[in-house]
């Protein structure tokens, strides 16, 4: 198999000084990105971020809030260069760039489309523009110091606050060096990687943005949503080329019962995969898939053939471990021993299950279970596109939950045919009170679901 780590193979030391991209001066010429339809060269690329940069505003901080993939990272190298640190934050609300300018009261906001041009929150706003693009004259490949600070990227607390993770460049090109060394036992070397994740989330960020800088894959530079886009784009790739999403993209892309194209590679992260759906996509993509574990916290940590293995095998050099009844990481790209929100059990030569986080862990008159597996358990009743169960309210004091609740699409069905089929499999006290029907979820972006969108569906069904 081809290594796409060739480059490498040492392990990058704060101290040291490692290249922007991991192609070489001698491949130039090699594609680093597709963007409408066409080639972009590492040439073209290090010309663009050059210009780029070269036109940015005098800041420290840039939230970097480009659609497009090929612009973002071309922003992200640009600030690079002119020692500026970009912020990641999970959404652009008010609070949270309130937030963010308390912190970074100099935060510059870079978008790439006109219609996100005006200010936001108070930001100053610059756009992100490719001009001046005669020939690609050669350019030597910039080189930054392990420990620059490149980014910092948010993840959200208990508090309800962004939560910042500096993410030095070092660990960055560590991470994606144990990263494509890990798919390079089932990937070819320079697969195009079309990401229906945005380029700001960790997942999207590191496994097809990192991946295109600093281990020779190539990005695309769109991120289409509707299932035949999805198709369409992956068809107009060149081979090799894969398919980085999440499990809800995945079902919609299956259920659209299109004829999808032949791939090379299928990547999935953002929330716990069922076998039976990973068996499905693989078949309908003719690729293996490969089920990717980790937390903005700590970068990616493990990796698992979800239709073969239901253990997770970590990252080379990485460690995860149970103490004090919780999850940890540590070595690798993981600068220090960094706590986990998951509840884990070991399983020999290093790899570990997952049980679940401890955020979703509910305990009912004396009986455990988990929101991820009753959440499973309702997406293989037949019938049902997309569900989830949630707590319907905050216990008070601390004391235990009552009751569950779960929010379903299903259309054609009614609440009494699902629970029904729930009562084949759940325990009575886990049965949800009550079960919404509804259109859609309230997903993010990235598919996810957070409590707060689902208990403000359940208010609203009650106040119409």
């Amino acid at each position: 198999m081809a290594n796409w780590a060739a480059t490498l193979n040492r392990v990058p030391q704060p101290a040291e000084a490692w290249p922007l991209v991991a192609h070489g001066t001698a491949a130039l010429d090699r594609t680093f990105a597709w963007r409408d339809g066409a080639p972009i060269s590492v040439a073209r690329f290090l010309v663009d971020a050059a210009s780029v940069a070269a036109r940015l505003p005098s800041t420290a901080h840039a939230l970097n809030a480009c659609s497009d993939r090929y612009l973002f990272a071309v922003s992200l190298a640009a600030c690079m260069q002119r020692g500026i640190v970009t912020l990641l934050p999970p959404a652009r609300t008010p609070g949270v760039i309130a937030h963010l300018r308390a912190d970074a009261p100099d935060l510059v906001l870079l978008v790439d489309r006109e219609e996100d041009a005006e200010p936001r929150g108070g930001l100053p706003v610059h756009r992100v523009e490719l001009v001046e693009r005669g020939p690609a004259t050669a350019l030597a490949i910039p080189e930054f110091p392990g420990s620059q600070l490149v980014a910092r990227m948010y993840s959200s607390g208990s508090t309800g606050q962004p939560q910042p993770q500096p993410k030095l460049w070092a660990s960055l090109v560590r991470n994606a060096a144990a990263q494509v060394q890990r798919l390079a036992e089932v990937a070819p070397e320079g697969i195009a990687l079309l990401g229906t994740v945005p380029a700001q989330h960790s997942y999207g960020f590191e496994s097809t943005v990192l991946v295109a800088l600093a281990a020779g894959a190539t990005l695309t530079a769109s991120r289409p949503f509707f299932p035949a886009d999805i198709a369409a784009e992956l068809d107009a790739l060149p081979r090799p080329r894969g398919l980085v999403t999440t499990p809800f993209h995945l079902r919609t892309v299956l259920d659209a019962g299109l004829a999808l194209p032949a791939i090379d590679l299928l990547l999935c992260a953002t929330a716990p995969l069922t076998p039976g759906l990973a068996n499905a996509a693989e078949q309908a993509f003719r690729a293996p898939l490969i089920e990717i574990y980790g937390a903005t916290e700590s970068g990616q940590l493990a990796t698992r053939r979800t239709t073969r293995e239901t253990c997770w095998t970590p990252y080379a050099g990485v460690q995860v471990t149970q103490h004090d009844g919780r999850a940890w990481a540590e070595g690798g790209h993981v600068l220090a021993p960094t706590p986990l929100a998951d509840l884990i059990e070991p399983a020999g030569s290093g790899g570990f299950l997952l049980l679940g986080r401890h955020a979703d862990m509910v305990n009912i008159a004396g009986k455990r279970s988990s929101l991820a597996y009753l959440t499973q358990v309702l997406l293989r009743v037949p019938g049902v596109i997309d569900g989830a169960f949630f707590v319907p309210e905050e216990p008070a004091n601390g004391a235990d939950i009552t009751r569950v609740a779960a929010a379903v699409v299903a259309p054609g069905q009614s609440s009494s045919a699902l629970m029904a089929a729930l009562r084949e499999h759940l325990d009575p006290v886990f049965l949800p009170r009550p079960l919404l029907l509804v259109p859609a979820l309230p997903r993010s972006e990235t598919s996810k679901l957070p409590v707060a969108r689902l208990r403000a569906l359940l208010h609203a069904q009650r106040t119409s």
